[in-house]
C-alpha cells in the first residue's frame, strides 16, 4: 500500500523528539546562513553551501538542526539506496524492487574528515566477484545520503580527491565505483554542505568554485545579540524537549513553506533580462568561468519560489549574487573571499534589469528554468579537465614556471611571488597524503601487495589475490568455475603517492639581512614558497630570529594564508640569534611530531649564515646546527648573502653541518628544475 503522498498537511512534527537536536528557526543572528541552506534544499541543483567561520559560530549546529524541517521522502522498502517509487532507478544495483514503500524522515550523513575512499563511495565484495561472479555492492555515504543531506564538517581537511569525488556526485547526480573492470552506478543526489575554519588553510580555488553558494559566519559584536544567543542555547541546555516544543509552530511552518517553494520552483520564470542582468553582473566581478553565472541563475530561481514569486526579480537576483559570488572572484590563493556590497549595488544598478512583475515575461528566453538540471555548467558532464584537480600524485611539478628559473645568484627582481621549486624529502615515507615527497599512500601507482589486516577496507590487488587463491582450490574441494576465495586470501594494493609535509620555514629577520630592497626579495622567495606549499597541501610553520631572541611568529598550521599575513608584518633589525633561531625550531619540530607523527617535516632555513648574538654566536650555532642534522631532519638552506663586496659563504658552511640541500636566494625560482632533500637516518 502506498502512504500518504508528501504535503504541508502531513510533515510531522519533528521537534517534539526526545533527542530532537536544536531548532532551525532558533538559530539567531544567521540569517544568511539558513537562507544558503534552505535554498539549497529547495533546488539542490544549485551545487550544495560551503560555510566558512571561525570556531564557535554555530556552523554544525545550523546545518544539523536543517534535517528537522526537511519533508520526509517516500521511499521503496528494503532499497539501501532510496529509489523514488515514482522515478525507481532502473539500474539500481537492489533493482528489480517490489511495490512496498515507506515514508521516513530525510537523513543527514556525516562524512567524517579521516574517510576512506571507499567508504565514500562504497565497495564490491571481491570474495563473491572471483568465486560466484556477481558483483556484490557494499553502498557507501553517497548511497546513504541519496534525497537527504550530506555534511562534511572540516572540509577543507578532506583530501583533495575525495572532495572532488563529493562534488562530482553533486553535480551528476550519480556516484559510479569502478574496481578491476567491474562498474556500479547508483543515483546521489542530497544536498552538498561543507563547513570550514578559514584558520586551518583554504580549500584550492578549483574546489571551492564548485560549490553552489558560501557564506561567511562570524559572530556578532552586538551585546544584545550575544545575550539572546546564550539564553537561547542555555535554555536548549536545560530543557531540550520543552525548548524545542516552543518552537514547533515555527518549525511545521518553516517545512511547509519549503514543500510549497519546491513545488512551485518549476513554474518560476527566468527571463531574457534578468539572465541578462546576471551575465553583466558575473561579468563585472570579473568571475572566471561560466559556473557563477549558472548558479547565481539557479539561486535566483528558487529564491523567487522560496518568496512566492513565478517570476524573478531583481531582489532574487541580488540575493543569489551574495551567495554565489563571493568566493568566485578570487584572483589568487591569498585573497580572502568576500564580496563587497557596495560594488555589487554598482553592478546591479548599472546592469540590465528584469522586467516588473507585471510586464509580459514571455519571449525567446522567457521560459523557465531547469532547476533540476546538474550544476555543472557543461550540463552535467563533470569531466571537464578544467574543473577537476589533478588527483595523480605522481605529477609534482606541472605547469609551466612564470617567470622562468632566474641564473644562479641572480634574485628575481619582482615583487610579484613566482614559482618556486619543488623541494621534498628524497626517500619514500608513509605520512599524510599531499604532492610533495614520495610517500605509501591511499592514492598512486600500485607498486606491490599486502595481506588485509582482518576485515580492513582498501582498494583489492586482483591478480595478487588469485595467486594467493589458486593453490588451495584443490584442497578446498574447488571443482567448478570460479575459486574459492577466503579473506585470508585477499591482498591489498600497496601504492606509491605523495605526502605532505610541515615544511617550517626558520627567517633571519635582523639586520644582517640588509637593506629594505634585499628583505623585500627574501619575503618575494618565501611567500613563492608558501604558494607552493598551498598548492600541495602542506602545513607550514614560521620562526623568526633577530634581536636576542627566536619567535615562534606562527605554530605549524593548514593556513598558508596566514603565514603569509605574518612574514608582510614581520620587523626587521637588531643582531643575529642564530643558534637560539636553530633551537627554537627544534623544538618547535619536536612538538610538531608528537601531535602529527604522519608529517614529516622539511626545514627552510633562510639566512646569511652570520651569528653575532653572545660569546661564541657562530661555534653554537654550528653546534645546534649539528645536533639537527643527528636527528635526521630533512633541510635546505636558502642563502640571503648580497652578491656585491666581499662574500664570507657562512650560508654555505652551515649547510654542510646540516647535512643541508644548498640554495643561492635566486635559485628558489627554478622553472622544471627539481632539487631533492635527501633525508638523513639517525645512525
Amino acid at each position: 500500500m502506498r502512504p500518504a503522498p508528501t504535503t504541508p498537511g502531513n510533515l510531522a512534527p519533528r521537534g517534539l523528539r526526545a533527542d530532537a537536536g536544536f531548532p532551525f528557526t532558533a538559530v539567531v543572528g544567521m540569517e544568511d546562513l539558513q537562507l544558503a541552506l534552505i535554498l539549497a534544499a529547495i533546488s539542490p541543483a544549485i551545487g550544495g553551501v560551503l560555510i566558512r567561520g571561525e570556531k564557535g559560530t554555530a556552523k554544525s549546529t545550523a546545518v544539523r538542526a536543517l534535517t528537522e524541517i526537511l519533508p520526509p521522502v517516500d521511499v521503496l522498502s528494503g532499497c539501501r539506496f532510496s529509489c523514488d517509487p515514482d522515478h525507481p532507478e532502473p539500474a539500481c544495483p537492489d533493482g528489480p524492487h517490489g511495490e512496498d514503500q515507506e515514508l521516513r524522515p530525510a537523513r543527514l550523513v556525516e562524512l567524517p574528515v579521516g574517510a576512506t575512499e571507499d567508504r565514500v563511495l562504497g565497495s564490491l565484495h571481491l570474495e563473491r566477484a572471483l568465486a560466484e561472479g556477481v558483483t556484490a555492492y557494499e553502498p557507501g555515504l553517497l548511497a546513504a545520503a541519496h534525497r537527504g543531506l550530506l555534511y562534511v564538517d572540516e572540509v577543507n581537511l578532506l583530501h583533495d580527491h575525495l572532495v572532488d569525488v563529493l562534488l562530482d556526485a553533486a553535480a551528476m547526480g550519480r556516484a559510479t565505483v569502478e574496481r578491476d573492470g567491474v562498474s556500479v552506478t547508483h543515483p546521489a543526489r542530497f544536498v552538498l554542505v561543507g563547513t570550514m575554519n578559514p584558520e586551518e588553510g583554504e580549500l584550492r580555488p578549483q574546489l571551492l568554485d564548485r560549490f553552489g553558494l558560501t557564506v561567511d559566519v562570524v559572530a556578532s559584536r552586538d551585546p544584545a545579540v550575544r545575550v539572546e544567543v546564550m539564553r537561547a542555547r542555555l535554555a536548549y541546555e536545560a530543557d531540550p524537549a520543552g525548548f524545542t516544543a516552543k518552537y514547533d509552530g515555527a518549525q511545521r511552518e518553516l517545512a511547509e513553506r519549503i514543500v510549497k517553494a519546491r513545488d512551485l520552483l518549476a513554474e518560476v520564470i527566468l527571463t531574457d533580462s534578468a539572465l541578462r542582468q546576471i551575465a553583466e553582473i558575473c561579468a563585472s566581478f570579473d568571475v572566471d568561468g561560466m559556473r557563477a553565472d549558472l548558479v547565481t541563475a539557479r539561486t535566483a530561481v528558487a529564491h523567487a519560489a522560496w518568496s512566492g514569486r513565478t517570476v524573478v526579480e531583481v531582489d532574487d537576483v541580488r540575493a543569489a549574487a551574495k551567495l554565489a559570488l563571493p568566493h568566485r572572484k578570487r584572483r589568487n590563493p591569498f585573497d580572502a573571499p568576500g564580496l563587497d556590497d557596495d560594488q555589487l549595488e554598482e553592478a546591479i544598478n548599472n546592469s540590465t534589469p528584469p522586467p516588473d512583475p507585471d510586464d509580459d515575461p514571455d519571449g525567446p528566453g522567457g521560459g523557465g528554468t531547469d532547476p533540476s538540471g546538474p550544476s555543472d555548467p557543461d550540463s552535467g558532464n563533470s569531466a571537464d579537465p578544467a574543473d577537476r584537480t589533478d588527483s595523480d600524485p605522481a605529477e609534482p611539478d606541472g605547469g609551466d614556471a612564470k617567470p622562468g628559473p632566474a641564473p644562479t645568484g641572480e634574485v628575481v627582481g619582482s615583487s610579484e611571488p613566482y614559482k618556486a621549486r619543488l623541494l621534498s624529502v628524497q626517500s619514500a615515507g608513509a605520512g599524510v597524503a599531499g604532492r610533495r615527497s614520495r610517500a605509501i599512500t591511499d592514492v598512486g601507482r600500485v607498486v606491490g601487495a599486502r595481506p588485509r589486516v582482518g576485515r580492513e577496507s582498501g582498494r583489492p590487488h586482483l591478480l595478487a589475490t588469485i595467486r594467493s587463491a589458486a593453490p588451495h582450490q584443490h584442497t578446498r574441494g574447488r571443482s567448478g568455475p570460479g575459486l574459492d576465495v577466503r579473506p585470508s586470501d585477499v591482498r591489498l594494493a600497496v601504492r606509491e603517492g605523495r605526502e605532505g609535509n610541515l615544511v617550517l620555514f626558520c627567517v633571519d629577520a635582523s639586520g644582517s639581512m640588509g637593506t629594505k630592497k634585499r628583505m623585500g626579495e627574501v619575503k618575494t622567495a618565501i611567500v613563492s614558497l608558501l604558494l607552493d606549499a598551498y598548492q600541495r597541501r602542506d602545513t607550514v610553520g614560521l620562526v623568526t630570529f633577530a634581536g636576542a631572541a627566536a619567535t615562534v611568529a606562527l605554530p605549524p598550521t593548514g593556513s598558508v594564508e596566514t603565514a603569509v599575513r605574518r612574514l608582510e608584518s614581520l620587523p626587521t633589525g637588531g643582531r643575529t640569534p642564530l643558534a637560539e633561531g636553530l633551537l627554537q625550531t627544534a623544538e618547535v619540530l619536536r612538538i610538531s611530531a608528537i601531535r602529527d607523527p604522519r608529517r614529516r617535516p622539511l626545514l627552510v632555513l633562510v639566512t646569511d649564515g652570520r651569528a653575532t648574538h653572545g660569546d661564541n654566536a657562530f661555534a653554537r650555532a654550528q653546534q645546534a646546527a649539528g645536533w639537527l642534522a643527528q636527528q635526521g631532519i630533512a633541510t635546505v638552506v636558502v642563502d640571503c648573502e648580497p652578491h656585491r663586496g666581499v662574500r664570507l659563504g657562512l650560508a654555505a658552511e652551515l649547510a654542510v653541518t646540516l647535512s643541508a640541500e644548498y640554495l643561492d636566494l635566486g635559485e628558489v625560482a627554478a622553472g622544471n628544475l627539481i632539487r631533492t632533500v635527501t633525508e638523513r637516518k639517525v645512525a
